[in-house]
């Protein structure tokens, strides 16, 4: 049995950084990673440009049962330092909109590049799948798919959730986070597409849009999130979309029926849109609706919206319509509403939703449960909104975690 004094479980971002950190300060540490290369979902991340941290992250940017938890770990580690961390592994970073850090070089793989260089061979071990976790004195005892068998004092699970499971996320971590009596809360999709309860849906297939998109569940409105909105056969799409997918997967876990309202036009307050469609359709009274209504929508919709307005067909001239009927239009443009059936399930998500039950971790990252064992990073029940929170998660929990590994 080989000894090792600190052992990270997960060759991913969060497994990385700690064992980058571990490593700086002189003690011995080895990356357990069951794939034959460490950090491939980092490669995925930001549509492969790696948007990596966020300058304005707070705890209002997670979805957590203990946000104060989420509050006193995001203190220790900033944003600021995250960048200063890899300004000095070599990324030059970029601030985009709504405060979205990039490499300068607009290539994930520079990160893994840069997290991959600081570490020799010693430090990382490929194809090595963790079967079992367990108590020893002393330490922890682990045991390897291919039977091997490791002794560390301290050891760090940071295997990642089940989201893209073609990167080799498969849930393992939960498993040995059992195997050592800790909760797993329920584990969801998240930052994920939504599939809607609608017929039709393959013929506006592909048709996006800049709108808002708003979460209702129970006549109440939840959450409202604004930018491209992209249909498909299943449902709906885009930035919105996967924000409000944390939330109304939870929803539906409870077996609470949510929906979502799309605004196809929130340039137009209610009562101008109302303004405007009469004006459009009195200046254009004999021309067929369907007609009337090409430049202000997409065309591809348009048929769509005439049917959930209730209006028979498309070819009526638009002057005939009455008062009733172009307050419909303008209803089911500013507040076209969807039941939700459910979300696109892992492989089309990007971070799980729950995890490792934060009631038993500390904000050291430690378990409270059982001293030198530690959680960082999509394993542990906090997911966070797009645009760099999740991996900016990773960093911090990884960076708290190694500087209390070290420490003991």
């Amino acid at each position: 049995m080989k000894n090792f004094k600190n052992i990270i479980i997960g060759g991913g971002a969060a497994g990385l950084l700690a064992a980058i950190f571990i490593k700086k300060s002189g003690q011995p540490v080895v990356v357990l990673e069951r794939n034959a290369r460490v950090g491939k979902k980092i490669l995925a991340t930001g549509n492969g440009r790696c948007n990596y941290t966020n300058v304005g992250a707070t705890r209002e940017d997670y979805y957590s049962d203990n946000p104060d938890f989420v509050e006193q770990v995001l203190q220790q580690f900033s944003p600021q330092e995250v960048i200063s961390f890899f300004e000095d592994l070599g990324i030059a970073h970029k601030v985009e909109e709504e405060g979205k850090v990039f490499p300068m070089s607009d290539q994930a793989s520079s990160v893994l590049d840069v997290l991959r260089y600081e570490l020799d061979e010693e430090n990382v071990l490929c194809n090595a799948f963790v079967k079992e976790i367990g108590r020893t004195e002393g330490g922890y005892r682990l045991e390897l798919e291919d039977g091997r068998q490791l002794f560390g004092k301290t050891v760090l699970i940071a295997t990642g959730g089940k989201a893209m499971p073609s990167t080799g996320s498969d849930g393992n971590g939960y498993r040995l986070a059992e195997q050592l009596g800790h909760r797993i809360t329920p584990l969801r999709p998240s930052l994920v597409q939504l599939m809607l309860a609608a017929d039709g849906l393959q013929a506006i297939s592909g048709v996006k849009f800049k709108g808002v998109a708003t979460l209702m569940c129970d006549g109440k409105t939840i959450q409202r999130e604004s930018g491209d909105v992209l249909f498909a056969n299943y449902g709906v799409s885009g930035p919105p979309i996967l924000q409000l997918s944390a939330v109304a997967g939870a929803l539906i876990g409870k077996n609470k029926q949510p929906s979502v309202s799309l605004n196809l036009l929130p340039e137009f307050e209610d009562s101008a849109l109302l303004s405007h469609l009469y004006a459009r359709f009195h200046g254009r009274p004999d021309k067929p609706l369907a007609f009337a209504l090409i430049g202000l929508i997409n065309k591809r919709l348009i048929p769509r919206v005439i049917r959930a307005a209730g209006i028979a067909s498309g070819q009526i001239l638009a002057g005939s319509l009455s008062n009733r009927e172009m307050k419909a239009l303008a209803d089911i443009m500013q507040n076209w509403t969807f039941p939700i059936r459910g979300t696109k399930s892992w492989p089309s998500a990007q971070v799980t939703a729950g995890g490792v039950d934060t009631a038993e971790i500390h904000p050291t990252m430690a378990s409270t449960k059982h001293p030198g064992l530690y959680f960082a990073g999509e394993v542990v029940d906090v997911d966070g909104r797009c645009g760099g929170y999740n991996l900016h998660w990773a960093w911090v929990s990884a960076a708290v975690a190694a500087e209390n590994m070290v420490s003991r």
